[in-house]
């Protein structure tokens, strides 16, 4: 699978309605579940140790999707053969009261991976170009009112473009994946949240609300990839409609990234390769 086609790395015009939110019909089902996503989690696994024995750098995966689009799913499934050491998963809510005492970014800050870990946001700092957005929430944040201009939104993505930079330029690789469900594929999840009992835990009435602004909300988003997608931290609208293909081509996004940090496991420097061979001496005379 050539990802590249799902890459958007910012300077042109999004328009999201030109990307379709199924599965690629030249991929079989049963191939994935049976042979690619095995082989890829296998090899995901492989390549964290390394990153996380290398001990330099670290991946930041970031998911922002609509609800309903299978974010909790793409951590469980995709993620599933990671060592829990070195990952961690954040799920960033509606900000605390000590929260909105700082900058937004101030809690995304503190949740960053360590290196040689992988991080995992579910939503993230995009959380504040869109919901806020949407629903115009800077008017009513502590924001000092003379910097809620008519360029705010210019200048949060400009922000985000530096931050994620300086990250990269950091040590931090940064892979960015919005989840692309249709309206009708929500509505039907949604609904079988209501209708079957052992979904109901999962449904919340504020997705019905959040869900009257579909139209709003897909705007915001072609503009955060239009605005933030960079070459060095890009994003990837990932057809969301099919969950097994879905989670197959994470895999692939997750795969790709590790290959390109490619982490090598430490070679010891020949003072502890004495000590280990003397250890090694020391255990087999007191067998």
């Amino acid at each position: 699978m050539d990802i590249k086609d799902y890459r958007v790395t910012g300077g042109a015009k999004v328009n999201l309605e030109s990307f379709s939110t199924r599965a690629d019909k030249s991929i079989e089902k049963d191939d994935i579940r049976n042979k690619l996503m095995p082989q890829n989690i296998e090899k995901m696994a492989e390549l964290q140790e390394k990153l996380y024995a290398e001990n330099q750098h670290a991946l930041l995966i970031v998911l922002q999707a609509m609800d309903a689009a299978g974010k909790d799913g793409v951590i469980r499934h995709v993620m599933s053969g990671l060592n829990p050491q070195g990952t961690q998963v954040v799920s960033f809510k509606v900000p605390s009261s000590e929260e909105n005492d700082h900058d937004y970014l101030w809690r995304i800050n503190k949740a960053l991976p360590r290196r040689g870990e992988i991080g995992i946001f579910n939503r993230s700092h995009y959380e504040d170009v869109l919901v806020t957005r949407v629903h115009d929430l800077v008017k009513t944040s502590q924001i000092p009112p003379e910097l809620v201009t008519d360029s705010i939104w210019d200048t949060r993505y400009r922000q985000i473009r530096d931050f994620e930079k300086y990250l990269t330029e950091n040590g931090t690789k940064v892979i960015k994946i919005f989840l692309h469900v249709s309206k009708e594929e929500q509505r039907q999840r949604l609904l079988d949240r209501i209708n079957e009992p052992d979904k109901n835990w999962k449904f919340s009435s504020g997705d019905i609300q959040e869900r009257r602004h579909w139209n709003q909300y897909m705007s915001a988003y072609e503009q955060m990839l239009e605005n933030t997608g960079t070459k060095d931290a890009p994003w990837f609208v990932v057809p969301a409609d099919n969950k097994w293909f879905a989670r197959y081509l994470v895999s692939e996004i997750v795969l790709e990234a590790l290959r390109e940090i490619d982490p090598r496991i430490p070679e010891l420097p020949e003072s502890e390769k004495a000590k280990l061979e003397e250890c090694r001496r020391i255990l087999q005379e007191d067998a």
